[in-house]
């Protein structure tokens, strides 16, 4: 088995420096971050792990809860994380909440005891108590991701809510609509009011007034979003010409719902979404998406982890890191005018 004097003289750094990189409590330069790494793999390096936490009272091990481990976004984001912990040598416990305070809470309470560091994605966007949030950042340290609950002042990794918003919704106003509708997560989510707000700032900015008409919130179960989106389809006085949604669970939702009625994209209105729609190989045209940097949201939160266990104060400043989304153009955008109606669309008629 090798030791860090071996990897020392293989990498070319001091023994000090592999330590460092291994424990991750002192910051090193990027090439010797690397070189250790390189020589860990090129020696197949497995630490002693017991005894390591003996002498330093650290796991090494963290931990990651989200709020439905079956959502795409957050498989990846934990695939990120996971990526991160295993360059640094720590090992990642996945937990789901199942979208319950109740059960995140009793969670929380379990991983304090026995990780290093949490990576948390609130179940729901409530103001925590005080006793609540005094409980978690007494123990080991918690980067928020994706969403930033009110009242747990920690540090947090998202990506940019409102202009993930602005950039898709921006991108349906230069393919000429102007009646652009909008389907929504639960607005009592911070992160779905921020991306209301970029698509009302993307209106703005073309000179297009808000109709309320044209907001649609919805949710994440497909029955709510099967009533708004036949609310603004079938019972409403004038049709949108665009869809965009603010997020992938309700985005699919949506596709299904208007395929149900008898719409397609982009014959009978144009589409787009936050997050790139997972089943969207069953969809045709392909679905334009604003794509979030899943994977390098959950990479670089346990960086942000990394950092804090270097400067651990309480009162420090919190890291609030907001990550560009990038825009993918498909067929279920194209201008309006431009495509033929379908046959639904012209039975309507």
């Amino acid at each position: 088995m090798s030791t860090q004097k071996e990897l020392a003289k293989y990498a070319g750094v001091s023994a000090g420096t592999v330590s460092n990189v291994i424990s991750g409590s002192t910051p090193v330069s990027e090439a010797s971050r690397k070189k250790v790494l390189d020589a860990i793999r090129a020696l197949n390096y497995q630490p002693n792990l017991i005894a390591r936490s003996l002498k330093t009272n650290r796991t090494y091990t963290l931990g990651i809860l989200v709020p439905d481990i079956t959502i795409a976004f957050y498989t990846k984001v934990i695939r990120g994380a996971e990526s991160a912990a295993r360059d640094r040598d720590h090992f990642l416990v996945v937990l789901d909440s199942q979208g319950s305070h109740e059960l995140e809470v009793k969670m929380l309470a379990l991983l304090r005891q026995r990780v290093d560091g949490i990576l948390f994605v609130t179940a729901g966007d409530y103001k925590w108590s005080a006793e609540d949030a005094r409980q978690i950042t007494s123990g080991p340290p918690v980067v928020c991701v994706d969403r930033r609950p009110e009242g747990l002042h920690v540090d947090s990794v998202c990506v940019d809510d409102s202009g993930a918003a602005e950039v898709g919704v921006a991108h349906l106003v230069e393919r000429g609509h102007r009646e652009i509708a909008i389907v929504t997560g639960p607005l009592t989510l911070r992160n779905e009011q921020e991306r209301l707000h970029g698509y009302e700032r993307a209106l703005r900015k073309a000179n297009l007034k808000t109709r309320r008409n044209l907001i649609w919130s919805a949710g994440f179960e497909q029955k709510g979003i099967d009533a708004v989106c036949q609310q603004g389809m079938l019972r409403s006085a004038a049709r949108p010409s665009a869809l965009f949604a603010t997020n992938g669970v309700t985005g699919l939702g949506a596709l299904r719902s208007l395929y149900a009625m008898g719409f397609s994209t982009p014959a009978d209105l144009a589409f787009a979404t936050i997050d790139d729609v997972m089943t969207d190989h069953l969809f045709k045209p392909a679905i334009t998406s604003v794509i979030q940097p899943a994977h390098e949201i959950g990479y670089r939160a346990i960086e942000v982890l990394f950092d804090r266990f270097a400067n651990p104060k309480i009162n420090s400043a919190r890291a609030i890191m907001r990550l560009p989304a990038t825009l993918v153009v498909q067929e279920s955008s194209q201008t309006y005018s431009s495509a033929p109606p379908t046959r639904a669309a012209k039975r309507r008629k």
